[in-house]
């Protein structure tokens, strides 16, 4: 079965967004934080043209020049979704974000991966990372935010940053930012709506079958040196698990493992 082919076909059944411009703001998650908790919208999402504070996973920050980049916060109240299931909601956002890549002229689907847990790459550099800060009470997960910075058409990095790629980059154009966003929540009301209806089985399957080095032994280090390994899975709760030449098992959570590119 052609898993991407299905996908793009299901549609969103009346679901509802609101849409938030922010010329600058320190960052667009932290915003989504003042938001008053009695907003009804399914979808909210916050833009905007510069972060001062834009950050990444743990201590990383996110490198952009103004205007040059796409920098948005989505909202989401994933209520029906099982708190040890909630992983399926970096895997949701993940695969929204590359949908909509995909559909720019030019982009090469097969070196258009994600990178565990939630990374957009292109070959072996980045071009799309996303922080996810999700909200849990006694009854369950509350909300869910979904932080993302995608270089568009920034043409120079200067950080330290060891491996980024713009769009611009790739495609030898400027991309229309504003067409990006809106194929990006059309996009995301479409995986969204599979998880309302609880469609994960699919969405896991689909996760895995774009994974960055999803095929073969590659390079990794983890706290006791560097391995060979290959990708056998990530599980419900976001493990990774790897197999190493010697056939053992290795299972890591996010920051214990490094892949070597």
């Amino acid at each position: 079965m052609n898993l991407f082919g299905l996908f793009r076909k299901k549609k969103p059944q009346g679901m509802t967004r609101r849409i938030i411009h922010l010329e600058e703001t320190d960052s667009t998650n932290r915003y989504m934080s003042t938001l008053p908790d009695d907003m009804q919208e399914d979808i909210i999402v916050a833009y905007s043209d510069y972060q001062t504070a834009g950050r990444g996973q743990g201590k990383n920050t996110w490198e952009s020049e103004r205007g040059k980049n796409l920098l948005f916060s989505v909202l989401i109240r994933p209520v029906m979704v099982p708190v040890a299931k909630q992983y399926l909601l970096s895997e949701m956002g993940a695969l929204a974000v590359r949908d909509a890549l995909l559909e720019l002229e030019g982009i090469n689907q097969e070196m258009l991966t994600l990178k565990w847990p939630n990374d957009i790459y292109y070959g072996d550099k980045k071009i799309s990372g996303t922080l996810i800060e999700t909200s849990v009470d006694s009854k369950g997960i509350k909300r869910c935010v979904f932080g993302v910075g995608i270089d568009v058409n920034q043409e120079k990095f200067v950080s330290d940053a060891p491996n980024p790629m713009s769009l611009k980059q790739i495609l030898g154009r400027d991309i229309d930012i504003a067409k990006l966003l809106n194929r990006i929540i059309d996009s995301f009301e479409k995986y969204y709506s599979l998880v309302i209806s609880s469609d994960y089985i699919d969405i896991t399957a689909l996760y895995h079958s774009c994974l960055y080095r999803a095929h073969g032994f590659h390079k990794y280090r983890d706290k006791d040196g560097e391995f060979e390994g290959s990708i056998v899975e990530v599980e419900d709760n976001g493990h990774l698990i790897l197999r190493d030449r010697d056939g053992m098992i290795r299972e890591y959570a996010f920051k214990e493992v490094e892949f070597i590119i």
